[in-house]
């Protein structure tokens, strides 16, 4: 059973995470992944999340030269909110979120 405790720092990693993308979410995952597994999903989910989305974004600045990368910058920041308005509302039900098109690279 996860605590009201866990979910809720669960949740503020992602809610945190608009207005401070690394700090925030690193010192609650750093702090809190020792005691509870279901932040620790959550932390590593984040910080692949926010890698992915940085390479992401990396390509699509490069791509502003043709054009096509203003759209996707858009694209991606849209994409960027919403899935991490869903993540925080997951991990406050208690649930895993899987967020879409990320690589997996902390494990």
């Amino acid at each position: 059973m996860i605590k009201s405790e866990e979910k809720l720092l669960a949740a503020g990693i992602y809610v945190l995470s608009l207005f401070f993308p690394i700090i925030a979410p690193l010192i609650i995952w750093l702090l809190k992944k020792e005691e509870s597994s279901f932040i620790n999903f959550h932390g590593k989910e984040y910080f692949n999340f926010f890698i992915s989305y940085f390479v992401y974004s990396v390509v699509a600045g490069i791509l502003t030269f043709v054009i096509i990368g203003i759209f996707l910058l858009w694209a991606l920041g849209i994409a960027a909110l919403i899935f991490s308005i869903i993540a925080a509302i997951k991990a406050y039900e208690g649930q895993e979120y899987h967020f879409p098109w990320i690589f997996r690279l902390i494990k």
